[in-house]
């Protein structure tokens, strides 16, 4: 498996995939082709059928720069290795090709092509989760060690920084009111849930906390805020929320925190190797399904639970999502997914609970549940995969038409 640096992305919402990914691939293409005077990038598939609500042509113009630029949108044709592909072409003065490449962008920010070799950047020894528990479990090793030990202690220090960005992102959305830009006219909620929040006592002011907390960083996505992805923008809320819970009401400390966020990642590496994180690929169960499962384990390895109690709970996180779609309305990473990232954190501190009440054994392991979800993600219909052709868009498509 890759570092978890991969995984762990800081960048500008709305998606990973649609803007972060692209943004990425465009920066790649540009510095080796500074001197062409114009550019075309030809979107296909998922990428351009939700691209103009997710703000691709926003984030490729803003690479480029004032550069002239072509954008073309191909939302029937679909290429063969990933849904979310991107065609770049440069062109001298006479309006000769002097370069073509075609990229995809797989999840989580990051970007491939037909001759990347993902295996030369793999770190970890391990490549599933069993393999992992039974090397720690014969070393005496907790997760986190076994980050430490493959990644080198300089993880500390990428970590900290990015639970530092997580915190920032949960301030900036608690603080921030008005509407959420792209058309829907939908209102911010963190600062009013928050300030409903305070005044009840209780689990009731703590879960009302949770739901604040997710809601800042989903809301901030949305508006294109700067967010890490985990392992997603649009599932970016999930994990912060439960990690900021768990530091606010049960005292964990920062270094607590970011050992969970070692732990967390694993999870979600672990299912972007083997199987994806891209709600283009497998639908949302891809997304805030491995969020949860990401929170989950990190809630439990905080709680004090066994590396087979960590497992169980991240395990629960993905099962109980598996054939969770991906039907943005308008495209827009507002409705269902703010929502979505609230009840994930929510599920994740069941989870927790779930399996520290238990000893850790159970039927279904959390490898078979990613091979699971990725067959399941193959058999969803496009529709249902970040294409705003069905489900929950479909019907969106009758409040888009009541909007002024």
């Amino acid at each position: 498996m890759e570092s978890i640096k991969n995984l762990y992305r800081v960048g500008n919402g709305p998606s990973s995939s649609h803007t972060l990914g692209p943004a990425n691939a465009a920066k790649s293409f540009l510095e080796r082709n500074g001197a062409a005077t114009d550019f075309n990038v030809t979107l296909y598939g998922s990428l351009a059928a939700t691209g103009k609500g997710h703000r691709t042509d926003i984030a490729l113009e803003k690479i480029f720069n004032g550069r002239k630029l072509g954008i073309t949108w191909r939302p029937e044709e679909f290429q063969q290795r990933h849904p979310n592909a991107m065609l770049f072409e440069a062109f001298d003065t006479d309006g000769t090709i002097i370069d073509r490449w075609m990229a995809y962008s797989v999840g989580g920010g990051a970007v491939t092509d037909d001759n990347t070799i993902t295996e030369s950047l793999d770190i970890y020894p391990h490549n599933t989760m069993s393999d992992i528990l039974d090397f720690c479990h014969n070393h005496g090793m907790t997760l986190w060690q076994y980050v430490e030990e493959t990644e080198g202690k300089e993880i500390w220090s990428f970590l900290n920084d990015i639970w530092a960005t997580m915190e920032s992102a949960i301030k900036r959305g608690l603080q921030t009111e008005g509407v959420i830009p792209g058309g829907l006219n939908l209102q911010r909620k963190a600062n009013s849930y928050m300030r409903k929040a305070v005044q009840y006592r209780d689990s009731f002011r703590k879960r009302a906390t949770l739901y604040a907390f997710a809601l800042a960083v989903s809301e901030e996505n949305a508006s294109n805020g700067v967010i890490v992805t985990a392992p997603t923008c649009g599932s970016c809320g999930v994990l912060p929320a439960v990690l900021k819970y768990m530091k606010t009401f049960m005292g964990f400390k920062n270094p607590d925190i970011i050992r969970a966020l070692a732990t967390a990642a694993l999870f979600g590496n672990i299912v972007k190797k083997n199987a994806s994180i891209s709600g283009a690929e497998v639908g949302c169960q891809g997304e805030i399904g491995v969020a949860c499962a990401m929170a989950s384990a990190a809630a439990t390895q905080l709680y004090g639970g066994t590396i087979f109690q960590i497992e169980y709970s991240a395990e629960m996180g993905l099962e109980h999502h598996l054939g969770l779609t991906c039907d943005p309305i308008a495209g827009l990473v507002q409705i269902p997914c703010i929502e979505r990232n609230v009840f994930a954190a929510s599920r994740a501190l069941s989870h927790n609970t779930y399996a520290m009440l238990s000893d850790g054994r159970h039927m279904i392991s959390f490898d078979k549940v990613v091979q699971t979800m990725k067959q399941t993600g193959k058999d969803l219909p496009s529709l249902y995969k970040e294409t705003a052709g069905g489900g929950l868009a479909l019907f969106g498509r009758d409040l888009l038409s009541d909007l002024p």
